[in-house]
């Protein structure tokens, strides 16, 4: 849930397929800056996911790992996006030796604009957070689909079989 010190984010609708994709610009786990223009040409998988060192998350995380090598091949680039630190991304790759970029957005202003910030229930408690949410770009920056609920042990493999429909 969020931090009692972080801003107040709001809420967005997540984008709509066949509008640009909002660019931005944010760390990675290596600490360089990573913007979403400098992909055009490829396909994006950008995947938002609540924390790093989670059962869910982790399971998700390794899902995109272990296709990995293919979706390269289909000249598809995977990131995932959540609030932790750059230091904490770092430690979560390489202890599941994930071979995408891992993404920093403390203030939560980038997964907002995706429409991944939002109410949610968790152990009994309500409150704000990141919402496990899925986006397919296409080459030219366009959403080709969003995936508002993931199942983190075959989500992976769904997004592999639309982009293979696609």
């Amino acid at each position: 849930m969020a931090s009692k010190d972080m801003p107040k984010v709001v809420p967005q609708p997540a984008p709509e397929v066949g509008t640009v994709a909002p660019n931005f610009c944010l760390p990675t786990d290596d600490n360089t800056e990573l913007c979403l223009e400098d992909l055009r040409g490829k396909r994006v998988v950008i995947y938002f996911y609540p924390r790093d060192n989670t059962p869910g998350c982790t399971t998700e995380a390794q899902g995109f790992r272990d296709i990995y090598t293919e979706l390269q091949a289909m000249n598809v680039e995977v990131l995932g996006v959540s609030r932790d630190s750059v230091k904490t991304h770092a430690n979560f790759k390489a202890k599941y030796e994930l071979p995408f970029p891992l993404l920093s957005d403390p203030s939560a202003e980038m997964i907002a604009g995706y429409g991944s910030w939002g109410e949610k229930t968790f152990m009994g408690k309500t409150g704000m957070g990141i919402l496990r949410t899925t986006v397919l770009i296409d080459t030219d920056g366009t959403i080709l689909k969003v995936y508002p609920k993931v199942r983190t042990k075959t989500h992976a493999e769904e997004v592999k079989a639309d982009l293979l429909a696609l």
